[in-house]
């Protein structure tokens, strides 16, 4: 999984999960070679490499030895850690077509790494006890619609999704789209605090702790839910209840596009030449979890822009990893935590391989980027609950 030899970094995750779903535990080495995968070496799965493009080496079981010996050796910060089952996939999306591509869904399906859809019906209905991963669509559980207000508030596809998820509300017993959505992210928080990993990137990271912080508090002006908000509601915020950010302070002008200064995208003066963020490292022997979670072959990842782009690190709470970070322009992009048994990531940015994704613009196709280290952040949080489950340091 180095720079060098291998060819399709993201379809070999796919390879991976593969070899899982077939009943075959995996070695993820990490810190050897970009992160390698050590697996069983098959007849099936060396033709599923050459189909799906994958670059392989067959290795005998004394060079395989040799190898993790080198990898338990003191003094290498390396690791093997044992991926023992597939874990089962949700992507919460709406089920209709929005004008805005998501890239976790992309690189699923161009991984060949099988997910089902879920939204609201299904949260609310408790059918997340059935996944260990999730992934939250680029979404706005504010009830804001997006914040789009400004810009498409005559465009037929907000004029449509605003009244879709207006009936919805309705149809699952709430007065307005604020509430259903409140409970939708509580349902969610519960699957994390339960042992669920969840993964969010965009809108759907900042909007998300929103929601839950204004629990009660009525945020939404009157062309989002049709009455006024709370007198002085920023000081009703409660912090207690997010999963991330603090302190933050909410945008109350409708027409601006944005939820918060949680968000850096507005503050950001950096040109796109020199927007680079940097992974950090860990002790792979013990920090597992984010050394997982960071693997990569190249520690300094472009960046990308989105609705949230970035995090304000002095809104983020102290007990929050900052696995990636711009330290020249002081913003955090890559983030994760852990809630009762469970642990979630947060990702800023919209499109690891377009900079500028805008509404309505050609999706990407990751034919093209198939070495692509941003999109391997994703994946990295794909597999992540494959691994075996060992007490962390404390």
């Amino acid at each position: 999984m180095d720079a060098e030899t291998q060819e399709n970094h993201l379809k070999a995750y796919g390879i991976t999960y593969f070899s899982l779903k077939k009943g075959q535990k995996v070695k993820w080495l990490l810190n050897y070679r970009g992160g390698s995968f050590l697996l069983e070496d098959t007849e099936e799965f060396r033709k599923e490499c050459t189909i799906r493009g994958v670059s392989f080496e067959i290795i005998s079981d004394t060079e395989a030895l040799t190898i993790l010996e080198e990898i338990s050796s003191p003094s290498k910060n390396m690791e093997a850690v044992l991926l023992e089952k597939a874990p089962k996939i949700a992507v919460y999306s709406p089920k209709d077509k929005m004008p805005w591509d998501d890239a976790v869904t992309m690189v699923l399906n161009f991984a060949e790494i099988p997910y089902d859809v879920v939204y609201d019906e299904d949260v609310l209905d408790d059918k997340l006890a059935k996944y260990e991963w999730l992934h939250l669509h680029h979404e706005d559980f504010t009830g804001q619609y997006g914040k789009f207000y400004g810009a498409f508030r005559t465009a037929p596809w907000y004029i449509e999704g605003k009244k879709r998820a207006e009936a919805l509300a309705k149809k699952l017993g709430y007065e307005k789209v604020s509430q259903e959505k409140l409970a939708v992210a509580k349902k969610i928080k519960n699957f994390v605090i339960g042992g669920g990993f969840m993964f969010a990137m965009c809108s759907a990271t900042d909007s998300f702790d929103i929601a839950l912080s204004a629990e009660g508090v009525d945020i939404c002006e009157p062309m989002f839910d049709g009455d006024g908000t709370d007198s002085d509601y920023q000081s009703k915020i409660d912090y207690s209840k997010t999963l991330a950010f603090k302190d933050f302070t909410l945008e109350r002008n409708p027409i601006i596009y944005e939820f918060s200064d949680i968000d850096m995208t507005r503050k950001r003066r950096i040109p796109k030449t020199l927007d680079y963020f940097s992974l950090m490292e860990y002790s792979a022997k013990w920090d597992p979890v984010p050394t997982m979670l960071c693997q990569n072959h190249t520690m300094l990842i472009k960046g990308f822009m989105g609705q949230t782009t970035s995090f304000d690190p002095n809104l983020i709470k102290s007990n929050v990893l900052v696995m990636g970070e711009l330290k020249s322009n002081g913003e955090a992009r890559y983030i994760h935590g852990t809630l009762g048994k469970g642990m979630f990531s947060f990702y800023g940015g919209h499109d690891p391989e377009d900079y500028q994704h805008r509404v309505g613009d050609p999706k990407t196709e990751l034919e093209l980027h198939p070495t692509s280290p941003g999109y391997r952040l994703i994946l990295n949080n794909v597999l992540f609950p494959a691994a075996k489950k060992k007490k962390q340091k404390t």
